[in-house]
């Protein structure tokens, strides 16, 4: 059983152990396994990847996300028309990205991504090719996924997820309904969760998954 103290150590660590990342520049607090990271930092790379650093950690139940970007006095000249202009170019190196499906919108820094494509990790891929930009603030993936696949395989997804995160699954519900599967009942990590998902998303003919898993875990005071 974990306490608050725990806890905090751990996702401190699990940032600190970033090589991107300068820990001092992010600030940790848990309660009751609701981790909060607060901070600045000079990306929104280093934003994202300190949020996902913290997801590995066991025992977090809820993620709260403060951490503010500030680019400094040079890339704050940056407009967007500058940063639609670096996004596209982006696509076209990424060959996971089919560039010619998808929109582009910026406002202040915070793109929107719109289009619709066949699998979602070329929506995943999408995102990552801006992430990594200067002057992006937050991007919004609105990509809709289309599978051009007509039959989901409800046994290949449990076989998946039983393959990825065994042991953490017994409470693993997978529904299927046309071309959107649902999954339901309890983990015990964001890491689970994720990862049930995203080997959900894997299997053909999938178009939206509702992940709506509890992740549940016992602390001490």
């Amino acid at each position: 059983m974990k306490t608050n103290e725990d806890l905090q150590y751990d996702v401190e660590q699990a940032i600190r152990w970033e090589p991107q990342i300068d820990a001092a520049q992010i600030g940790v607090t848990a309660k009751d396994g609701v981790v909060t990271l607060t901070g600045t930092v000079d990306s929104y790379f280093k934003k994202t990847e300190a949020e996902k650093a913290a997801k590995k950690v066991a025992g977090i139940t809820a993620l709260v996300e403060n951490i503010k970007i500030d680019y400094g006095s040079y890339w704050d000249q940056k407009n967007d028309t500058e940063i639609a202009a670096e996004i596209l170019n982006a696509f076209k190196w990424h060959t996971d990205v089919p560039d010619e499906k998808l929109k582009v919108r910026v406002e202040n820094g915070w793109v929107t991504l719109d289009g619709e494509l066949g699998w979602n990790y070329q929506k995943d891929a999408a995102k990552d090719a801006v992430k990594n930009l200067m002057g992006v603030t937050g991007v919004s993936n609105d990509i809709k996924i289309k599978s051009e696949v007509d039959v989901i395989e409800l046994k290949d997804i449990v076989a998946a997820i039983k393959r990825t995160i065994s042991g953490d699954n017994q409470d693993i519900e997978v529904r299927v309904s046309d071309k959107n599967v649902q999954l339901k009942g309890r983990v015990h990590s964001y890491y689970a969760k994720d990862e049930a998902e995203r080997m959900a998303w894997n299997t053909p003919g999938v178009s939206t998954v509702d992940n709506e898993l509890i992740i549940v875990n016992d602390y001490a005071d």
